[in-house]
C-alpha cells in the first residue's frame, strides 16, 4: 500500500498514534528571500492557482520555495522531489514522496536525518494528512534504521498557496490547527527553518 493510500484513521490503527489537533510554534522567525523569489512568486503563483494542478503548483512555487530556502541555509539541507523513500514495505510505508528535505548537504542520496516531508495536495489540506502522516513514520523509522533519531519529524500539507504543519514525536502526532498563507513567503521559510535547527 503506497503512502498516497493511507488516511489519518489508518495510520492512527495501524500504528497506534495519537492524534493531537493544536498550535506548536512559538516565536517562528522570519527569514527574508532573495528578490528573485518574491518577484517570480508574484507572477506564477497567481497562474499556478489558475491552472489549479498539483504538478503545476509543484513547479511554480513549492520547488523554487524550497531552492530558495536550501540557499539561505548555505546548503547545508537538501531537498529531493519525486524520490523513492521506501522503507517499510510490510507495513505500506512505501512510495514516492512529493517532495523531502534533509539536514544534509548531500544531493546524491537521501541521508539520516530525514527529518521534513512536504505533500502538495489540492483542495483540503486535512485530506493530505494521512499520507504526510505515513511518511513521517516512515521517516522516524528510516532515522532510526540509521542510528541518527531526532527527537521530533516534521511534516506539511500544502496547496502551494496554503500550508498546514505536523509533528511526530514519539507515537504523538501534533497537527497544527493553524493554515498558513503563502504571503508572507518570509513566515513559511521561517517555519521551515524553525523545524530544521530545533532539536
Amino acid at each position: 500500500m503506497p503512502y498516497s493510500s493511507f488516511t489519518i484513521a489508518q495510520v492512527k490503527r495501524q500504528f497506534h498514534i495519537e492524534v493531537l489537533i493544536e498550535p506548536f510554534f512559538q516565536d517562528v522567525p522570519i527569514i527574508i528571500p532573495g528578490e528573485w523569489l518574491t518577484t517570480l512568486l508574484a507572477k506564477s503563483a497567481p497562474l499556478a492557482v489558475t491552472l489549479g494542478t498539483k504538478k503545476v503548483r509543484s513547479e511554480l512555487i513549492i520547488a523554487p520555495l524550497l531552492f530558495e530556502f536550501r540557499e539561505l541555509l548555505d546548503r547545508k539541507v537538501s531537498f529531493f522531489s519525486g524520490a523513492d523513500f521506501s522503507v517499510d514495505l510490510e507495513s505500506g510505508l512505501n512510495g514516492v514522496c512529493d517532495f523531502l528535505l534533509t539536514r544534509s548537504a548531500s544531493e546524491v542520496n537521501i541521508e539520516a536525518p530525514a527529518i521534513i516531508i512536504i505533500e502538495a495536495k489540492r483542495g483540503e489540506l486535512n485530506a493530505g494528512w494521512g499520507q504526510c502522516a505515513a511518511e513521517m513514520i516512515a521517516a522516524q523509522k528510516f532515522n532510526q534504521t540509521n542510528e541518527r533519531e531526532t527527537p521530533s519529524i516534521y511534516g506539511s500539507v500544502t496547496t502551494g498557496t496554503m500550508w498546514q504543519f505536523l509533528k511526530l514525536t514519539g507515537q504523538v502526532l501534533t497537527i497544527d490547527v493553524t493554515e498558513y498563507p503563502l504571503d508572507p513567503v518570509e513566515r513559511i521559510l521561517g517555519i521551515l527553518k524553525w523545524m530544521v535547527e530545533v532539536e
